[in-house]
This record gives structure tokens, C-alpha cells and sequence, in this order.
């Protein structure tokens, strides 16, 4: 049987008490690859790697490992808002949840299992 797929979403905020509307998935799959695109990626993909540790992640905090995987989850959320701004924050504080997706009687069913507080898109310590 095939379990639940997890997902990390965000929504970026300007200030810690707004409203947790906007969210768009970490790390989204392009819409479709170039065939050059697929062979390079079958012999290096760190990204994809980096992207398959994050649901392991999500996996694990939800087992209760919740210190490790969060600290890991918001490292690589701040990485690529850093890589996404070129050097410029988008926003200064940000929020993640973990989404878990299954198909349920043909119905694809999204359950939020976990909704982080607000931290600041920078911090000098995960550079």
C-alpha cells in the first residue's frame, strides 16, 4: 500500500500576526522537462535529492522527530527564498505547513497535518 505523499507549502507574511493566506508549494515540479533535461537529471540531480530529503523530513516529524526535521525544513525554506530573491528577501517572516496527499475513494484528499508559527525568512545562523 502506498502511503500518503507528503508536501511542504509556505506563505510568506510581512509581519507575524497576518493572515495565513497565499500558500504555494516548496519546490514545485516543472510542468514538463526537455528530454536533455530528464538525461541530465538521471546522472545529477542535487536538487531533486535535497527535495526528497525534505519529505522525509515531513515523514519523520510526523513520527515525532519535530526539533531535527523543523530546523531542517526551515534551513532549506530560507535557502531558496535567498536563492529566489537574488540576494533580496521577499518578505521578512514566513510560515510553512506540511500537507499530506492521498487518494481517497478517487478523490485526491489534502490533510494539513501541521502548521508552523512565523520565523524570520533570515537568520545569520543557517548561513
Amino acid at each position: 500500500m502506498i502511503g500518503p505523499s507528503p508536501r511542504v507549502e509556505i506563505c510568506l507574511l510581512e509581519h507575524p500576526g497576518d493572515d495565513l493566506t497565499g500558500w504555494r508549494s516548496l519546490r514545485s515540479r516543472p510542468e514538463r522537462l526537455a528530454v536533455i533535461d530528464r538525461l541530465k537529471a538521471f546522472f545529477w540531480n542535487p536538487r531533486w535529492n535535497e527535495t526528497l530529503h525534505l519529505a522525509n523530513c515531513a515523514e519523520r516529524f510526523i513520527q515525532g522527530q519535530t526539533e531535527h526535521c523543523t530546523r531542517e525544513i526551515r534551513r532549506r525554506v530560507r535557502g531558496d527564498l535567498r536563492a529566489a530573491g537574488d540576494g533580496a528577501v521577499p518578505a521578512p517572516f514566513f510560515c510553512f505547513r506540511l500537507v499530506f496527499v492521498s487518494r481517497h475513494e478517487g478523490v485526491i484528499r489534502r490533510d494539513v497535518a501541521f502548521v508552523s508559527p512565523p520565523f524570520e525568512t533570515f537568520d545569520p545562523l543557517d548561513s
